[in-house]
């Protein structure tokens, strides 16, 4: 496992998530999940994740509003938040990326795609 990197993935679409957490242990990273914003929020104050995956059509919030409220609190704003959605028009990419997001992945995504994005990010560690 690759020190400091726990990541959360927040999506409430199973394969998506089964499909991550693959992924992402294979890349050597410790991952927990949720399945909403609620969830979400709450293992962010019991694990503190370094990095979150989330999803910007999560339930009870948009990930944009998660995204607001991670990178407004003082205990976790320091936590990499790397969106994914089904968009990519021009112009989403920015105005995630403005909302406080530190990366952008549309999906469907490739495994490669998910951890150079990762690997590429060191600094996160």
């Amino acid at each position: 496992m690759l020190l400091g990197n726990k990541i959360l993935v927040v999506d409430d679409e199973p394969n998506i998530v089964r499909s991550l957490t693959f992924i992402l242990n294979e890349g050597g990273y410790d991952v927990s999940i949720a399945g909403d914003s609620v969830q979400a929020m709450s293992v962010i104050r019991d694990s503190k994740p370094n990095i979150l995956i989330l999803d910007v059509m999560v339930s009870n919030m948009s990930g944009y509003g998660v995204c607001s409220e991670i990178k407004s609190g003082p205990e976790s704003r320091d936590i990499h938040v790397v969106m994914l959605t089904t968009k990519d028009q021009y112009g989403d990419r920015e105005a995630t990326l403005s909302r406080g997001a530190d990366e952008y992945i549309s999906k469907p995504f490739s495994p490669i795609e998910i951890l150079a994005r990762l690997y590429g990010r060191n600094s996160w560690a």
